[in-house]
């Protein structure tokens, strides 16, 4: 971003054979912590803001309702938070047991294949898109960032087997974060405990996380100071379009610079 900021990305690798267990407990309550704990060692500095996109952002609301120590604001980007009928978009009636039971198809290939299964890969718009517009690049411009971009958000990883499992129950079927009733290991995860400063924001043409689905945090979060922007944008757009470069960016420098003290 150019303003000042450590950025530190933690990336969740591509899992194998052997991950298929890999649970939300796992990335919440082991590889979350350990991270955090990595990044405040290497910084020098005992609180550090967490940002999270999509699922990592629910993953974060997780975490930052478990571990409010050293946290000082968080940032979410078009992240899934309720999943009622009304809220949670496209993919709640493909996850509804009419439709889909994630056992067998956990029995039969352990990870989720690589897939667009779930909003877990994206869609981009095309060069008659009003945010292809906006770019105003020559062609040649245009369709180097345009396939640039293409070939990330179609580089999608499998998906783990105990993880997709409680993705469709815990979540899209019965709405078990929003409730309050969603536990890992034990421990509920409760957003109302979440007090640190937080930036909420959605992408007003977000098919794969719509604005109701991220503004349910609003409700459940316990900060005072919370903050929910919905800019006009994709799930894409919304991280690297020129939504994103315009508006997004500059907005959270100057949220973060006047938290960050």
């Amino acid at each position: 971003m150019g303003e000042g900021f450590d950025v530190y990305m933690l990336d969740w690798g591509i899992p194998g054979d052997e991950d298929k267990e890999l649970s939300f407990e796992h990335y919440v309550l082991d590889y979350l912590p350990r991270a955090a704990k990595k990044v405040m060692r290497i910084s020098g500095s005992e609180e550090f803001t967490l940002f999270g996109y999509c699922m990592g952002g629910t993953m974060s609301a997780m975490y930052a309702s478990l571990f409010p120590e050293h946290l000082k604001n968080l940032v979410l980007l078009t992240t899934p938070i309720g999943f009622t009928p009304e809220s949670a978009g496209t993919f709640k009636p493909f996850t509804s047991g009419r439709f889909l039971d994630p056992d067998p198809v956990i029995e039969a290939f352990g990870n989720v294949p690589a897939t667009d299964l779930l909003g877990t890969g994206r869609h981009l718009p095309g060069a008659d898109h009003p945010e292809a517009e906006t770019l105003r690049l020559p062609r040649e411009a245009f369709t180097e960032s345009f396939l640039a971009a293409s070939e990330w958000v179609d580089d999608d990883v499998p998906f783990p087997g105990e993880a997709f499992r409680s993705w469709v129950m815990d979540f899209y079927r019965h709405d078990r974060l929003a409730r309050g009733e969603l536990e890992l290991r034990g421990l509920r995860v409760d957003l109302s405990s979440v007090r640190v400063p937080v930036l909420n924001v959605a992408g007003k043409e977000d098919l794969v996380c719509p604005p109701p689905q991220s503004e349910a945090a609003m409700d459940l979060i316990g900060s005072r100071d919370k903050e929910f922007l919905a800019l006009e944008a994709g799930h894409v757009g919304l991280m690297v379009g020129p939504v994103a470069r315009r508006e997004l960016w500059p907005h959270l420098a100057s949220w973060l610079g006047r938290r960050s003290a």
